[in-house]
C-alpha cells in the first residue's frame, strides 16, 4: 500500500524522476485505472518534451485510451485541421515553430467544442487566465501530481462525455461502455482498445452499415482515402472473437462499402 500511495502522489517533473517510475512501476496505469471513467477514447499529446509525453501516454494507454504524440505545434495544427477526430487535446505551451497558445487560438475557430488540457511549467496566475481565455478548457502547472493529471482528464471527458448511452444490445450482445465490458449469451469477450472502439461504433449504428472510411478515420485518425487494409484486419479480429462457431452471425460485410451489425 505504501508503494501505491506514493506512485499516485509522485510529482511528473524531472526526466530521471519519469524514467525511474515506469522502470518501477510497469503497470501502473493499469493498477490505478478508474473502472468509471470513459474508454476506448482518442487522446493527443501536443509535448516537445519527447520523455513526458511518452510517460504520460504509456499511463493513458494503460487505462484503454488510444494516444497519439506531436512534437511539433505546427505539425499538431495540421493534424487538427485535417479533422482528425480527438476525444481531447492535452497541450503544452512552449512548442517549436507555433506555439500552444496560437495553435489554441486558431485551433477554436474550427473546433470549439474539443476538451484542450493545457499542461504549463509557467507558474504565473496571468499566464494560466491567458490559456483559458484563449480557449483552453483547464489547467495544470508542471510539475503536476500523477494522480491530478489523471483524475483532470477523467473530468474533462465526463463534461463532454454527450448523451451516447451507456448500455447497448444487439441480439445476445452486450456493450456496457462505463465498464468496458462486452458480453455475448452470458460470455465476457476480451478486447484491445481498437477492437473496443470499432464495436462500440457499430453498436451505435444497429442494423445500419458502417463505412470502412468511418472507421478508418474515428478509431485510427488516418484520412479515408488512406490505402490500408488495417480496418479488414481488426475487425477480423472482432468478428472472431464475437461470432463463435455455431452461433448465430452478428457481423456482416456490406461489400464495396464496410460492414454492420445485425441479427440474421
Amino acid at each position: 500500500m505504501k508503494d501505491l500511495e506514493a506512485e499516485q502522489f509522485v510529482f511528473v517533473s524531472d526526466r530521471k524522476e519519469r524514467r525511474t517510475l515506469a522502470q518501477s512501476h510497469p503497470n501502473s496505469g493499469a493498477r490505478l485505472a478508474d473502472p468509471n471513467q470513459p474508454v476506448g477514447r482518442h487522446v493527443l499529446i501536443v509535448d516537445d518534451d519527447l520523455d513526458l509525453s511518452s510517460f504520460l501516454s504509456m499511463e493513458l494507454e494503460a487505462d484503454h485510451f488510444v494516444v497519439d504524440q506531436i512534437h511539433d505545434g505546427a505539425e499538431a495544427l495540421q493534424a487538427l485541421e485535417a479533422k482528425r477526430r480527438y476525444d481531447l487535446l492535452i497541450l503544452d505551451l512552449n512548442l517549436p515553430n507555433l506555439d500552444g497558445l496560437s495553435l489554441l487560438k486558431q485551433l477554436r475557430l474550427q473546433q470549439s467544442r474539443l476538451p484542450v488540457l493545457v499542461l504549463t511549467a509557467r507558474a504565473r496566475v496571468e499566464d494560466r487566465v491567458h490559456a483559458l481565455q484563449g480557449g483552453a478548457d483547464d489547467c495544470l502547472t508542471k510539475p503536476f501530481s500523477l494522480l491530478e493529471f489523471k483524475a483532470r482528464v477523467q473530468s474533462l471527458l465526463r463534461r463532454n462525455a454527450g448523451q451516447v448511452p451507456n448500455f447497448s444490445i444487439i441480439g445476445d450482445l452486450s456493450l456496457y461502455r462505463d465498464e468496458r465490458r462486452v458480453e455475448r449469451n452470458g460470455r465476457r469477450i476480451e478486447l484491445t482498445p481498437r477492437e473496443y472502439a470499432i464495436l462500440e461504433i457499430m453498436m451505435r449504428n444497429p442494423g445500419r452499415p458502417v463505412a470502412r472510411a468511418l472507421l478508418l478515420e474515428e478509431v485510427w485518425n488516418m484520412s479515408p482515402e488512406s490505402s490500408t487494409n488495417i480496418v479488414d484486419v481488426y475487425m477480423k479480429y472482432v468478428r472472431d472473437k464475437i461470432d463463435l462457431p455455431g452461433e448465430p452471425r452478428l457481423t456482416h460485410t456490406v461489400r464495396g462499402f464496410g460492414y454492420e451489425l445485425r441479427v440474421s
